[in-house]
């Protein structure tokens, strides 16, 4: 009973801290305007993220003392305070990437560190425990998806509706509460950010979810609750979209530091889509893939089989998308 108060809380803190934040955010002129790069054609506030940021940790908080979340967890979630701190004021009155970037790797590194790495790998038969061997790569790896989360919050309801995804996924198979209060936190701002949205997220918004959910898939995999693997198949249509786009441009020679359009999300678009039709593909895609994943946990032998599958099927959908809106 104590649980469901708490997430229903979380849920009514999070659409109320929104509105408020969105009011006055339009009073102070705190608001994206649109230009050529933009998915929107009116000005809109962009800090809806902090009332996120203002349930998820004070829920996170109140589970840890009800005895509902790990300390090494809690330790590594904690961390993603600076990704919090330095969003914000980047969102409030910009901020250098380097700093931002100095943050990440700082808070990457610091979670991998609680968490004790990557304790084991397993498939077939082969369990290999390897705390920090990949130190340095899983760190790139968690810094990378905290911005690609960020690049891929480009359309109303777009970056919401796959972190509840995945959040909701890594609640069922773990069957853990924390889940469910990232869902409540997310929810009540995805009130009003659903198409046409009322508010944008944020880079405080998005790089925080990016953060929580890979430190959740670390941490699940580690108690063997949801492996690595799984994690990357439920959340390819993210990490796939931001990098197969990054090789492109990069193989182009565009500079990557300057905005774009080129997201597949964004392309989709342009073939004339809404942003509530993306996102029922978002949905169609995440829903194929998770039965997938419900196959290979009863097929165990099909784990890399099938994420290969998923991988080159995403590969296929991103080139049959060239032939109609060329990169």
């Amino acid at each position: 009973m104590l649980i469901a108060v708490l997430l229903l809380s979380a849920l009514i803190l999070s659409f109320a801290l929104t509105l408020f934040i969105k009011n006055w955010a339009v009073r102070n002129s705190l608001t994206d305007n649109p230009n050529e790069r933009s998915s929107h054609t009116l000005p809109t506030p962009r800090l809806g993220g902090i009332a996120i940021i203002a349930v998820w940790f004070p829920g996170l908080t109140a589970l840890y003392f009800l005895g509902y979340v790990e300390q090494n967890l809690f330790n590594a979630l904690l961390c993603g305070l600076p990704v919090a701190g330095v969003s914000i004021v980047d969102d409030l009155y910009g901020l250098g990437f380097k700093v931002r970037l100095l943050a990440h790797f700082m808070a990457a590194g610091l979670a991998f560190y609680f968490l004790n790495g990557l304790r084991y790998f397993y498939t077939f038969d082969l369990h290999i425990n390897m705390p920090y061997l990949v130190f340095p790569i899983f760190v790139i790896g968690m810094v990378w998806f905290i911005n690609l989360f960020n690049f891929m919050d480009g359309l109303d309801g777009f970056a919401s509706t796959e972190a509840i995804f995945i959040a909701f996924v890594l609640a069922y198979f773990s069957e853990s509460v924390l889940p469910w209060l990232l869902i409540a936190s997310i929810a009540g701002f995805l009130y009003w950010n659903w198409p046409k949205a009322k508010i944008f997220m944020g880079d405080a918004g998005s790089t925080q979810l990016g953060f929580v959910l890979i430190v959740l898939g670390l941490y699940y995999h580690n108690n063997l609750s949801f492996s690595i693997l799984n994690w990357l198949m439920i959340a390819a249509p993210f990490w796939f979209d931001a990098t197969f786009t990054l090789f492109q441009r990069w193989r182009n020679k565009e500079k990557l530091s300057q905005a774009h359009r080129k997201h597949a999300y964004q392309r989709l678009t342009k073939l004339g889509l809404s942003h509530l039709q993306v996102n029922l593909i978002l949905y169609a895609m995440n829903m194929s893939i998770l039965s997938m994943v419900f196959i290979y946990r009863s097929h165990y032998y099909l784990k890399i089989p099938l994420t290969v599958f998923t991988i080159v099927g995403m590969y296929f959908l991103y080139k049959a998308l060239d032939k109609k809106v060329p990169f």
